[in-house]
């Protein structure tokens, strides 16, 4: 399995969809279905019964799953850039395309 474009703790920028624009934390990656969750990007809501739990019932909002094609990766200027991965001082690291910068290592 290829390395990871976009790990848990990247700033990411949606690019398309109802949050387009929205910019976020990736708080975890789903690697088996190629998504992510971004930290207050796509809030779903689920309309919850009362329970034991919760009797109090209500609606459950959360954060649910994007495709990782979706969003991009955010440089240190705010402005979506790829990803790719080169070998430096004899490491693997990945480099952001636009500015040429590495983004951890």
């Amino acid at each position: 399995m290829a390395s990871a474009k976009i790990k848990k703790g990247d700033n990411v920028i949606v690019l398309s969809g109802k949050d387009k624009g929205r910019t976020g934390t990736v708080v975890s990656v789903l690697p088996k279905v190629e998504k992510v969750v971004v930290q207050g990007v796509n809030i779903a809501t689920r309309h919850r019964k009362p329970s034991q739990q919760n009797p109090q019932g209500g609606l459950d909002r959360f954060e649910a799953p994007l495709h990782i094609s979706k969003v991009a990766f955010a440089g240190a200027d705010g402005k979506a850039t790829r990803v790719r991965f080169e070998v430096r001082d004899g490491k693997k690291v990945r480099v952001a395309v636009k500015s040429g910068e590495t983004i951890d290592g």
